[in-house]
């Protein structure tokens, strides 16, 4: 490592611990370099506001060797325009080894340096992609590698579960790991769960482990998706709580007619297009149904939303009964990835 000439306080072995404690607290360590120690006496480099407490001690001008630094971000060791720094992503997703990133049209000349300066910023990841947002019924995206292998595999560890998942063909969100968490807490001892927009199955997988459901049904139309799903609950060892289905969510009432089963809980986790599923669900209800629905959208146009709900389920003379609004995390600016706790009850 480099070294520099700088000042350093002469202190005995004795007085050294007092001493580094004192210049740590009163912030006169320089600390990216190291602390010296030579025969009887430690070599602290300082800086050179020093407190005539410690004239009685030596300050000498000393060879110290420079600490090897780590970046807090990738940021820090990115070289670009300074007009262009401000509007560097502050966030992206990790899934597994791999990291997703969205772009500013402004960025896109720098996208190369961008994904190697994550790559040296995260030694757990492998490879670093260009993501636009998900779109499509199969929701997958429109990915480019930027930096790193050229693949797009990875396995994603959350809760002591492993995921095995495509990022390009498949949707995974690790932003969700909590709220998954949170709907696993929830599920009550022998309830039927139709988890409607599965996946890879990660919502129907923590529960199945860590809740104690009768059956939970994980419908995907995503082939990949399906195929992943299967592999993921024999790995995780859930095949006997979980279902996988290829299948349309809106033959929710076919599928579990076929299945002689009845809902006790369905997970909607399909942004922007929930809404259109909403009345397919609705028609499955025989009493009581917990409905945990999602959606990206304003805060302000929430209680819309809500309205919008309540009169699809007059419709189909049903009575939505409570509402639990949780702000999962933040999609863009004034615009929230949020869950709806919704109890529905069937009008008699």
């Amino acid at each position: 490592m480099p070294t520099e000439i700088i000042k350093g306080l002469k202190v005995k072995i004795s007085e050294a611990e007092k001493t580094r404690k004192y210049l740590y607290t009163n912030n006169l360590l320089r600390e990216e370099y190291k602390i010296k120690k030579e025969k009887k006496y430690v070599y602290f480099p300082i800086k050179n506001q020093i407190n005539k407490k410690y004239t009685s001690y030596i300050i000498i001008d000393k060879e110290f060797e420079k600490k090897k630094t780590i970046p807090k971000s990738y940021k820090d060791i990115l070289e670009i325009p300074e007009d262009l720094k401000n509007i560097l992503p502050t966030s992206y997703d990790v899934i597994g080894d791999i990291i997703l990133i969205k772009l500013p049209e402004k960025l896109l000349d720098y996208q190369k340096n961008i994904g190697e300066a994550l790559l040296d910023t995260h030694k757990n990841v492998k490879t670093v992609c260009l993501s636009n947002p998900v779109s499509g019924e199969l929701r997958t995206r429109d990915i480019k590698i930027i930096a790193g292998k050229k693949n797009t595999k990875t396995i994603h560890k959350e809760y002591g579960l492993e995921f095995f998942v495509d990022v390009s063909k498949t949707y995974f969100s690790p932003r969700l790991a909590n709220e998954r968490k949170r709907i696993t807490s929830l599920v009550q001892p022998g309830e039927t769960v139709v988890d409607m927009f599965a996946g890879v199955a990660p919502f129907s997988i923590m529960i199945a482990k860590y809740a104690n459901p009768k059956i939970v049904y994980a419908i995907d139309k995503n082939k990949d998706a399906v195929n992943y799903a299967k592999q993921n609950i024999k790995h995780n060892r859930v095949i006997d709580k979980v279902e996988i289905i290829y299948d349309d969510a809106k033959n929710i009432e076919k599928i579990l007619k076929k299945n002689n089963a009845k809902a006790d809980r369905i997970i909607m986790n399909l942004p922007f297009s929930a809404y259109l599923f909403f009345p397919y669900v609705l028609e499955i209800i025989s009493n009581i149904i917990i409905i945990h629905y999602y959606s990206i959208i304003k805060e302000e146009s929430i209680d819309d939303l809500i309205v919008r709900l309540k009169n699809i389920a007059k419709e189909n003379k049903v009575d939505l009964t409570s509402f639990n609004v949780n702000k999962i995390k933040t999609y863009a600016p004034r615009e929230f990835y949020i869950g709806i706790d919704i109890t529905a009850k069937k009008v008699k």
